[in-house]
């Protein structure tokens, strides 16, 4: 257990000008003040540099939320927004289930796709010459990409955030 006569002088002088002292000797003898705990210079000029700047974003947003020719929130009665929460969510219903439909059937067409693979795989039996022959052909990907073409996968780089430019409005075959 650390002794508190070890303490170094540093702390000790920073905690003596924190003690209290009497009114009377306050009145008479200035206070020493406490240093820092940093030694860096303070980063007020940036935090008021930083209160000034505001984010572009912000401005837009801004902007086109109070726009003159922005149209007002909608305000509804409370049978009307009843009658619209019971829509939009009949539309989010539809919505899921359309999309359940379409997964379901991509996974039975993928698990009809892996069934015919693995059965190309396991054709000839282990110890042949062929054996897997049909499959690593199967799964060959010669031509199917045009003369010399690439995947799209390709095209551009893979990156976390879109292109410069998301659609190229003036091209053409």
């Amino acid at each position: 257990m650390p002794s508190l006569h070890h303490t170094p002088p540093s702390l000790l002088s920073a905690l003596r000008s924190l003690s209290l002292q009497s009114p009377s000797i306050t009145s008479s003898k200035i206070l020493p003040t406490a240093r820092a705990f940093s030694t860096t210079p303070s980063l007020s000029a940036r935090k008021d540099d930083k209160k000034n700047k505001t984010d572009p974003r912000i401005t837009l947003i801004r902007y086109h939320m109070q726009h003159p020719e922005t149209p007002r929130p909608l305000r509804l009665s409370r049978m009307r927004a009843l009658r619209h929460w019971t829509i939009h969510r009949a539309w989010m219903i539809l919505r899921r289930a359309k999309r359940e439909r379409e997964e379901g059937e991509l996974m039975r067409m993928y698990q009809s796709i892996h069934s015919a693979c693995e059965e190309l795989r396991t054709m000839d039996p282990p110890g042949s010459k062929n054996a897997g022959r049909l499959y690593r052909l199967a799964m060959e990907k010669k031509g199917i990409f045009g003369k010399g073409g690439v995947p799209i996968e390709y095209a551009r780089f893979q990156t976390d955030t879109p292109g410069k430019e998301a659609w190229n409005h003036g091209w053409t075959r």
